[in-house]
């Protein structure tokens, strides 16, 4: 039944970049600027939408206040809404508001809906207790929410019960099953997959030659392989419009049903990863069998673990500034699909607006997971997802996730793929580049100290150390009780508490410290300019006096920790055999899990790093590039060390992933180099995939884009801005983001550039009733902004790489891009090596070539798309050219003509609001 709503008394303040709106509670309107805004907020609490973004438009730090997105999260949680006025009244199915005013007004009607809402819900157990807890911390909220939901709120304070946080409590177990049977190998014939195709693209879509040519070239990858080593590896650039997910969606579950094995389709970023989801609704159109048959897979470190949050919870009495994080965390744990906490029904504005710490920190982060140890293991989300991953006939996983899995083990070792489909295959470089680095520096060492020691001095949060975690394992083993003692002992050497300072300081402890300190003291001899805010780079010879005796110190203390982690990772497999008759199934997973762990933190890293202690006295070994840095973020020294990469990362790749699959399809709109020379560009591609290294080659197939560039799209490069004055480069983004009428990016190859430019354009822009968003400004993760962007028809976004790659913004919502200088590679050291292996300046060019080739294929998605391209650099070479399609034609011009030409093209800009046909 429906129950009395009452709303707060305070005003509404929505920002603006031009002025601010208040609406005191007797409805009284006023414009304000920014300073007025932040001294009202110090007297009187204020509803706003995302108080972090707010709090950054006023100048200061946070300010109390009743953020509707918190109601909304507590009301509707694992519900999707955009955090802004507009995207709460869609999500509310509220007319969306045009203006400030309207804006503010709009809040209040979002709140009077939800709290109504909450007041005739039944079957929500537990939303009282989590409120009950939340009002004892003071949630500004509370009152009214326990009121709709006909309770006494009382006063706020007093004694925390935290058991209405014991969600887990009402979770539904997962049960253990048969182990899987290994899947088959029969192969998958051009023509079935076509035929599976059709039915995916159900009886009224219109068939696409491409596509299905497409479906039958990548077919081959299901075919059976003839000799070990050797696997059924296709090439397949498919143009934006071909429609390559559902193309290799057809063959890839045909084998899955045939073989009774799982497709793993891996993408680099997670947005993909949904978008794949989401188009495997056509597969499985029933939930709960898609429930069964498909499953996002992610690292560890990606799921919210309910023993982090149990911890978190004990120990809010003492800390109930946390009760609204920890409140809105367990209403959303007890209603996610799969706990999934970056990507998938998890809010990305909710760490925005409640902090790090009691959020997206709650998750697994540090390799401290006890397994069955663990009270919560039979309803572990992570557990769970592994084990449904066992049966599935789909996992879409992420190439990091891959990589990793196949380079040290530990996601699930007992059921590698044999079959993987690489979307965003252009990415499988970097991604390998990643997973196979190894960086001995001082977040990384103080990150092993933490992960054996445990927490130190004032921190806070679970930080388990190994001790704990294993003790119970081998509490009837003294040696390797003594072989525990040693290595934490040992460990000690490594950087503590404040390490940061005392290297900057000159005062390191330990060997280490010392070594760190005295790589960063090279650095700044070496480098030409140590105050430049970004990160800086020497090469590791000559040393300065000292590098080697204290490397060779370090080397020898971390022998002292790898020998008794050796030791101890050795007796516990030696258990896994002594006492196989009476293990339980549990503790023997949980053996082989800390088994793993400590091979990878011993044999592995601490391995890694002494190999390359030792290099620094005789030679780097030819296949890697090694290098100290000082990683800077916002001007300041965030880490420093000595790095080391594979000159070619797809040789670990190739080893261990390529050639234990038996079919792999690697995939992109940009798989190829456009250097004009067929043989060079599909070389180009062997090179960036690992496809080289294999002894059979592989089959290689590039299907056109259906879609008309020459006519849908317009390129100029302009000659007359200066790129050193930042004036005349945001004069050129405004007037074309103008001209445009919105749905424009702007993307920038420094983040310092992006910030200039955002300063000078974001009034002129609002006062025409275009909306600005900046990633590195706006206080959100760039997803929620990509999606506020495309929401927004008429807004303007800019950014830098991470929005030039893998966006999916179809229709009006984009259709400018602004590039503010050629994207050559970042001069580094690593760039320099690989430089010299893969083709000097060729391999320069093929690298840029790329960059604007992902750029310009933001533009166009759909075939009624239509998209100008501007480049605001005349030193743009000719030969880079070949990065359009072809029959687009570039035009050299000033300022004037791209402005104008943008304006007469767009004018008539008619596209519908229908979804991508890139499928």
């Amino acid at each position: 039944m429906s129950r009395p709503i009452i709303l707060p008394n305070a005003p509404v303040l929505v920002p603006g970049a031009r002025h601010m709106v208040w609406i005191d509670p007797d409805g009284e309107v006023l414009e304000i600027d920014s300073s007025r805004a932040a001294a009202l907020v110090r007297q009187q609490a204020p509803i706003v939408c995302h108080a972090r973004s707010v709090a950054r438009r006023l100048g200061i730090e946070r300010f109390p206040c009743f953020d509707v997105l918190e109601l909304f999260a507590f009301i509707r949680p694992a519900s999707f809404t955009l955090p802004t006025p507009q995207g709460l009244a869609a999500a509310m199915g509220l007319l969306p508001p045009a203006t400030q005013i309207e804006q503010a007004t709009t809040l209040l009607s979002v709140v009077s809906e939800l709290l109504a809402e909450q007041s005739v819900q039944d079957g929500d157990p537990g939303a009282v207790p989590i409120a009950r807890v939340m009002h004892a911390c003071s949630w500004p909220w509370a009152p009214h929410v326990l009121l709709a939901m006909g309770e006494e709120p009382g006063d706020p304070g007093g004694r925390v019960d935290t058991r209405g946080l014991e969600i887990w409590r009402r979770l539904v177990e997962w049960e253990e099953s048969a182990p899987e049977p290994p899947s088959r190998s029969q192969p998958v014939e051009p023509e079935e997959a076509q035929r599976r195709l059709s039915d995916l693209l159900g009886g009224d879509a219109e068939p696409r030659d491409s596509q299905v040519d497409y479906t039958g070239v990548v077919a081959g990858a299901f075919t059976p392989r003839d000799v070990a080593g050797e696997p059924r590896l296709v090439l397949a650039e498919a143009g934006t419009g071909v429609g390559k997910t559902l193309g290799y969606i057809a063959p890839a579950s045909v084998w899955a049903e045939r073989n009774e094995g799982a497709v793993w389709i891996s993408t680099y970023t997670r947005n993909l990863q949904h978008q794949i989801d989401s188009e495997l609704d056509r597969l499985h159109p029933n939930p709960v069998e898609k429930a069964t048959k498909v499953v996002i897979r992610k690292g560890r470190e990606n799921y919210l673990c309910l023993l982090n949050l149990e911890e978190a919870a004990r120990a809010l009495p003492t800390m109930p500034k946390y009760g609204t994080a920890l409140g809105l965390m367990a209403r959303w744990a007890e209603a996610t699909r799969d706990g999934d906490m970056m990507g998938g029904d998890f809010p990305a504005w909710l760490a925005h607006i409640l902090g790090h710490g009691r959020t997206l920190g709650l998750a697994d982060r540090r390799g401290e997971c006890v397994y069955s140890a663990c009270p919560h293991y039979h309803r572990c989300y992570i557990e769970k997802s592994v084990r449904t991953a066992r049966r599935a006939d789909i996992v879409v996983a992420n190439h990091a996730l891959v990589m990793i899995q196949a380079a040290l083990g530990g996601v699930d070792d007992t059921h590698l793929p044999t079959r993987y489909v690489f979307d965003e295959g252009h990415h499988v470089f970097d991604a390998a580049d990643s997973a196979f680095a190894a960086h001995l520096s001082g977040l990384e060492t103080a990150d092993l100290r933490r992960w054996l020691i445990g927490a130190e001095g004032r921190r806070s949060g679970r930080a388990r150390g190994l001790r704990k975690r294993i003790e119970d394992l081998i509490a009837d083993d003294e040696e390797a009780l003594a072989e525990l003692d040693a290595a934490l002992d040992a460990a000690r050497i490594l950087p503590g508490e404040g390490w940061t300072i005392r290297i900057s300081e000159g005062e390191p402890r330990g060997p280490a410290e010392r070594f760190l300190h005295l790589v960063r003291g090279q650095v700044y001899a070496r480098v030409d300019h140590p105050g430049s805010p970004y990160s800086l780079q020497c090469e590791t010879r000559p040393v300065v006096d000292g590098v080697l005796d204290a490397a060779d110190a370090l080397d020898r203390a971390l022998q002292r920790i790898e020998a008794p982690l050796e030791s101890l990772r050795s007796r516990l497999v030696a258990k896994l055999d002594d006492e196989a008759e009476h293990l339980e199934g549990q503790t023997r997973l949980r053996v082989e899990a800390v088994a793993r762990s400590l091979q990878r933190r011993a044999t592995m890293t601490l391995g890694a790093w002494r190999s390359m202690l030792t290099a620094l006295s005789n030679e780097t070994p030819e296949s890697f590039v090694d290098w100290f840095e000082v990683d800077r973020v916002g001007g300041r020294d965030d880490d420093v060390g000595m790095k080391r990469h594979w000159v070619d990362p797809t040789l670990p790749f190739s080893a261990a992933v390529l050639e234990q699959a038996h079919g792999v399809l690697i995939t992109s709109a940009t798989l190829r180099d456009g250097s004009g020379d067929e043989d060079q560009d599909w070389a180009a591609a062997a090179n960036r995939t690992g496809a080289r290294h294999l002894s059979s080659p592989a089959i290689t197939s590039r299907v056109a884009s259906p879609f008309d560039y020459a006519r849908s799209t317009r390129v100029y490069v302009v000659g007359d801005v200066r790129k050193s004055e930042i004036d005349q480069v945001a004069a050129a983004y405004r007037e074309l983001f103008l001209a445009a009428g919105g749905g424009a990016i702007g993307l920038f190859t420094a983040i310092q550039r992006l910030r200039d430019v955002h300063d000078r354009i974001a009034a002129p822009l609002e006062a025409a009733g275009l909306p600005l968003h900046a990633q590195h400004v706006d206080g959100m993760d760039l997803a929620t902004l990509i999606d506020i962007f495309r929401a927004e028809t008429n807004s303007c976004l800019l950014g830098t790489d991470a929005v030039r790659d893998g966006v999916d913004v179809p229709g009006r919502s984009l259709q400018l891009i602004v590039f503010d200088r050629v994207p050559w590679p970042r001069p580094d050291l690593l760039y320099r090596a690989r430089r010299e292996v893969f083709g000097k300046a060729a391999y320069t060019d093929m690298l840029t070539r790329l960059k604007i080739k992902q750029a310009f294929g933001r533009l166009i998605r759909r075939s009624s798309d239509r998209g100008v391209f501007v480049l605001l650099d005349p030193s743009m070479p000719s030969r880079l050219l070949g990065a359009f399609p072809d029959g687009v034609d570039v035009v050299r011009c000033g300022l004037a003509e791209a402005i104008s030409g943008t304006r007469e093209f767009l004018a008539d800009t008619i596209k519908s609001d229908g979804p991508s046909v890139d499928r």
